[in-house]
């Protein structure tokens, strides 16, 4: 794996390791990463990155997931008018052609899927 493939990954995998957005096995996942590639060849980062792969694989919010959250929980969460504007700004993405939640953590996960071909953004 060349340097500006790792280093690609690595920018994404910060974000993911500390945002909020992200869970606690995601935030795992990119600190084994991290240290993978630290510690070892490029062997190491090939395998450590596959690792990562498997585990960020189904874990992004597709754009329907956050309308659906915007319809729902998050009015208990936020209130009816800040719901009302997530679900109003979603809406206009999934017109625009999103496809996933636009989350740093999402954003991030997606961005290294892509790389690999494992999702389309």
């Amino acid at each position: 794996m060349d340097k500006e493939l790792i280093d690609y990954i690595a920018e994404r995998v910060e974000v993911l390791s500390t945002s909020g957005a992200s869970t606690q096995v995601t935030k795992d996942a990119a600190l084994a990463w991290r240290d993978a590639v630290e510690a070892g060849g490029e062997a190491a980062a090939d395998a450590a990155t596959e690792r990562l792969l498997d585990i960020l694989e189904g874990r992004p919010t597709t754009i329907d997931g956050v309308i659906a959250f915007a319809e729902g929980l998050a009015k208990e969460l936020f209130g009816e008018e800040a719901a009302a504007q997530i679900l109003a700004t979603q809406q206009q993405r999934k017109a625009e052609g999103a496809k996933w939640c636009d989350c740093d953590a999402c954003t991030a996960a997606t961005e290294i899927l892509a790389k690999f071909g494992r999702v389309e953004l």
